[in-house]
């Protein structure tokens, strides 16, 4: 199989953009970007994401009994090519509050979500972890940043 031609085809799916953030051992705030964010049941409320297994984050990530959804709005694109950068400051001016489990909600996120980290399940060159959501919020005004056949899109206006 063609691994470019593979992930090209699967650019054609279009997607919201997320920050996953955690609470590092060290007590200080991880955070990748990812797009591979999913509803898995809505009883009990689970949603997933995927890390790949070469991500710099990710033992921070298995070593963290929580985690946090942060659904990046149309005009938070800085925020996810900060984030899907390794081995920079990603937290240095960017604004988040401390929710109950510890993990950094970024401010104005379109929608965020509070997990207890339920399961992780090998999936080929990615770890998936799969969160119980014990708190959200979110904007029913706002748009989502998308990401679609390898760039940023935005939505229309609703109607």
């Amino acid at each position: 199989m063609e691994l470019l031609e593979y992930r090209r085809a699967l650019g054609c799916f279009a997607t919201g953009v997320t920050v996953i953030s955690v609470r590092g051992p060290d007590g200080a705030p991880v955070g990748i970007t990812a797009n591979s964010f999913n509803s898995v049941s809505m009883d009990p409320p689970l949603i997933l994401f995927s890390l790949s297994r070469g991500s710099y984050s990710l033992q921070a990530f298995l070593d963290s009994p929580t985690f946090a959804v942060n659904v990046l709005r149309e005009n938070q694109q800085s925020l996810s090519k900060r984030f899907a950068r390794a081995g920079s400051d990603k937290w240095a001016n960017v604004g988040y509050d401390i929710w109950d489990t510890g993990c950094p909600i970024l401010h104005d996120a379109l929608a965020k979500f509070e997990c207890r980290l339920r399961h992780t399940y090998e999936g080929g060159d990615h770890i998936i972890f799969v969160g119980e959501v014990l708190r959200f919020e979110y904007d029913p005004r706002g748009r989502p940043l998308v990401y679609y056949c390898g760039t940023y899109c935005t939505m229309p206006p609703k109607s």
